[in-house]
């Protein structure tokens, strides 16, 4: 299929989603010279053959593949082997265009903290000083974010990385649309599998969700652990509220704490805290 042909596929199913959910689009994204950006779309690629392996974990089935992708040919995507680095993917995060939000940004946010770090926390995406900055969880959200690994002797500068599962800012803070989240998916991989966390803990509902290939309220999977399997590693990993959440609702604060004690308690548990 050509890149033309889905893109007419992927605006009429999103015009149609719009209409039967919250109205047809009011702004400029409907246009047809938006449109065209808005679905970054490729020719189909060559199929690959049956003893190739085009360096996904066994775990992702051949209709996820194409999410972690971005649409990319599959001699683009094998960027995740010993010739990949964290500069490097940062690098082609701030110069991607791979979705219309790489148009909107001021600075996208790769991700920061220690290399080899004991925690992974993946956020959902910028918002408004962290797009000036172009640093994840750099507001109000940020230093509660801070405070709260804190409290179990966690931190950004030495023993922790901070990421998110889109890497620029949606207009207004809205949800990530899930061609902007499949657009991105490979960068937060290729992530994963260069930093090689012993523990993932994830803050909110939208990268919950799209981590875990879910629809499942939030309320339902915090409070426990669960695994994600990449390449040749299985972490476990914890979801919790998200700081900007607690901001706003005082009472998650209470199930947030109980889910960093589960996490510390785990910690102790495989790690010796180490």
């Amino acid at each position: 299929m050509t890149a033309s042909e889905k893109q007419k596929i992927a605006v009429f199913m999103d015009t149609a989603q719009d209409f039967f959910t919250s109205g047809y689009r009011t702004y400029s994204e409907a246009s047809a010279t938006m449109q065209k950006k808005y679905y970054f779309m490729d020719d189909d690629a060559p199929a690959v053959k049956p003893d190739q392996s085009d360096g996904f974990p066994v775990n992702v089935n051949d209709s996820a593949k194409s999410a972690y992708t971005g649409g990319r040919p599959v001699e683009q995507r094998r960027s995740n082997g010993s010739d990949d680095s964290l500069e490097k993917i940062a690098a082609e995060v701030k110069a991607c265009n791979n979705c219309s939000l790489g148009g909107l940004r001021t600075n996208a946010a790769p991700g920061e903290g220690v290399t080899q770090p004991l925690v992974l926390v993946i956020g959902e995406g910028p918002g408004a000083e962290e797009d000036a900055q172009g640093r994840p969880f750099a507001g109000k959200a940020g230093q509660l974010l801070d405070k709260m690994l804190s409290s179990i002797e966690l931190s950004r500068n030495t023993n922790c990385f901070i990421a998110n599962v889109i890497k620029c800012r949606p207009p207004g803070n809205r949800d990530p649309y899930p061609e902007e989240t499949s657009a991105c998916a490979h960068f937060l991989e290729r992530q994963i599998i260069q930093l090689k966390p012993k523990f993932i803990l994830i803050a909110g509902r939208i990268a919950a969700q799209t981590l875990l290939k879910t629809t499942e309220p939030i309320g339902r999977l915090r409070g426990r652990f669960k695994e994600l399997t990449i390449a040749d590693m299985t972490i476990p990993l914890i979801i919790t509220y998200h700081p900007a959440a607690l901001l706003r609702n005082e009472d998650l604060k209470r199930p947030a704490w109980e889910d960093l004690k589960l996490l510390r308690i785990k910690i102790e548990e495989i790690s010796g805290g180490n």
